[in-house]
């Protein structure tokens, strides 16, 4: 009966991947992946040959694979075909659930660029706000997220959160409760570095830091149990006002570990 079973919910999910990669395949256009138009088509989307090229895998393999036969793929397979029909992260997650394989892991370094309506929601928001990244480079900001933090000056490696704690020593001079905020921050971020405890980017990031700050290197190899935030608490403003926040995270892109961090004031 379990086998049965198995196999109904096998020969389901094949159908589904079936229609799931058709239907990518048809909302294509030769002009958006680069091809030619040259003749009129009977059938709208691409050809099977045509993704296949793109993917840079063979005709016969992709044929099954979209038929939903019971054919063996591998990572780099999916990840091909994914780019070929050029899905999000979330669309390509689900080709994987789809073709019985686990997702790619997390990477923590995206360099992304949100979407024009995240863009514009930052803008229209009066208060800071900014996305962050796995790795909390800052990929995106508001106006206000920039008087707070001055991030237009920033080059794009200093736009991360972490370097501006416990690097930037202008920044730490604006922190009257950086002893409280500090370790805070950091108890947040180990909870962001289990989600990929082995990504590259994410570790030289901490070696780096613990170079960087003496600070960081001893909060880090020492850590305690602090209460974990993800937003700074309390900062002086120009003209040496202290401003105090408490923050509300937005995730913006569940799958490339993206939060809008919105800061308001006590």
């Amino acid at each position: 009966m379990a086998t049965q079973t198995r196999k109904r919910s096998l020969s389901r999910t094949r159908h589904e991947l079936s229609e799931f990669l058709i239907r990518h395949r048809k909302k294509l256009t030769p002009g958006d992946v680069g091809l030619p138009a040259t003749e009129r088509r009977r059938t709208p989307g691409l050809r099977r040959e045509e993704v296949a090229a793109l993917a840079g895998v063979g005709l016969t393999w992709y044929t099954w694979f979209e038929q939903g036969r019971e054919v063996k793929v591998s990572e780099k397979f999916l990840l091909s075909v994914a780019y070929a029909l050029k899905l999000d992260d979330a669309e390509c997650s689900h080709l994987f659930l789809l073709a019985h394989r686990r997702p790619p892991p997390p990477e923590a370094h995206q360099w992304v660029l949100v979407t024009p309506g995240i863009q514009r929601l930052l803008d229209d928001l009066p208060r800071p706000a900014y996305v962050q990244n796995l790795r909390w480079d800052i990929v995106a900001w508001n106006a206000a997220a920039d008087a707070l933090l001055a991030l237009d000056a920033r080059s794009r490696e200093e736009r991360n959160v972490l370097r501006m704690i416990f690097s930037d020593p202008d920044m730490r001079r604006r922190l009257p409760a950086w002893a409280d905020d500090a370790p805070r921050l950091l108890a947040q971020f180990r909870y962001d570095v289990a989600v990929a405890p082995e990504d590259p980017a994410m570790l030289a990031l901490i070696e780096d830091m613990k170079v960087l700050s003496p600070s960081f290197r001893r909060e880090w190899d020492a850590p305690g149990n602090e209460v974990a935030q993800r937003g700074i608490g309390s900062m002086l403003s120009a003209t040496g006002q202290q401003q105090d926040f408490h923050h509300e995270t937005l995730v913006v892109d569940e799958h490339r570990h993206l939060r809008m961090v919105v800061y308001f004031e006590n």
